[in-house]
């Protein structure tokens, strides 16, 4: 082959593979750092708030533990971790106290996401997380996507539970699964008070305002509701558990960097 078709074959080899690993149309690359003193440990900032980090183990809609989170640490930008303190406060003088599941999650993570939604053969937690919802829907029924609010640091997933709390089942992989939306003491016994559903349940009875969900279920979705939108979040309506400071310093900006305290930059 003459040198300067092979120089081409080359140019176009590289530009083939410089395309591939770019972000998508619209998309902004992930910031792989913590900008010094944006991002702070949440329990620096609101020490008594139960940190049970679901992704960081197998007891996840994904069955093992999720790329990049390192340790059982909830990390937050500074403002939604301020405003959660507050939040704190409020519900401890009614006996109850905050127990986050989700903070701010690493971009490899929803990658992470997004390539087990495309596996269609990997459903070994369907019978727990979404017993019924297919899983090639859900992409369009806004399950998993691309992009997370949680990669922001601002967004929060997380319920309340009375204190002290009460010891809580434990998972280990291959444990008989429950269905998420059954009555509390049939699905996984969760230490949350009842919020009609377990935490990442895909099903429409985790809609907060979902008509189905009366009574004390309902009544608990708003003890959780009320004081986080007072503190400055907005809820999600297909998600009772998720909230986002609605003030949020980096609204634009998707973060990679992992779970863990290591990765927080000094001011």
């Amino acid at each position: 082959m003459p040198r300067s078709s092979l120089r081409l074959l080359l140019a176009g080899a590289l530009v083939a593979v410089l395309a591939s690993a770019a972000p998508a149309a619209g998309q902004t690359p992930p910031t792989p750092t913590a900008p010094p003193g944006a991002f702070v440990d949440l329990h620096d900032v609101a020490p008594t708030i139960v940190i049970e980090m679901r992704y960081r183990t197998a007891h996840n809609f994904l069955g093992r533990r999720v790329p990049g989170y390192r340790e059982n640490t909830c990390i937050l930008t500074r403002q939604a971790a301020e405003a959660l303190a507050q939040v704190q406060q409020q519900v401890t003088a009614a006996g109850l106290t905050l127990k986050v599941y989700d903070c701010y999650r690493p971009q490899r993570s929803v990658d992470a996401f997004v390539a087990w939604a495309k596996d269609l053969d990997d459903t070994r937690m369907k019978a727990e997380f979404y017993p019924r919802v297919r899983k090639n829907r859900l992409f369009k029924d806004g399950y998993i996507a691309a992009q997370s609010g949680h990669s922001r640091g601002s967004t929060v997933d997380l319920t309340l539970v009375r204190t002290p709390p009460r010891r809580q089942e434990t998972y280990t992989r291959g444990d008989r699964l429950r269905d998420c939306a059954r009555k509390a003491g049939a699905r996984f016994r969760d230490n949350s008070i009842d919020m009609g559903t377990g935490y990442d349940c895909f099903d429409p009875l985790s809609h907060t305002f979902n008509g189905q969900v009366k009574g004390p279920q309902r009544a608990n979705r708003l003890l959780l509701r009320t004081p986080m939108i007072a503190a400055g979040f907005k809820g999600l309506k297909e998600e009772w558990w998720h909230f986002t400071l609605r003030d949020e310093p980096f609204p634009e900006t998707f973060f990679d960097f992992p779970v863990a305290r290591s990765a927080l930059a000094a001011p």
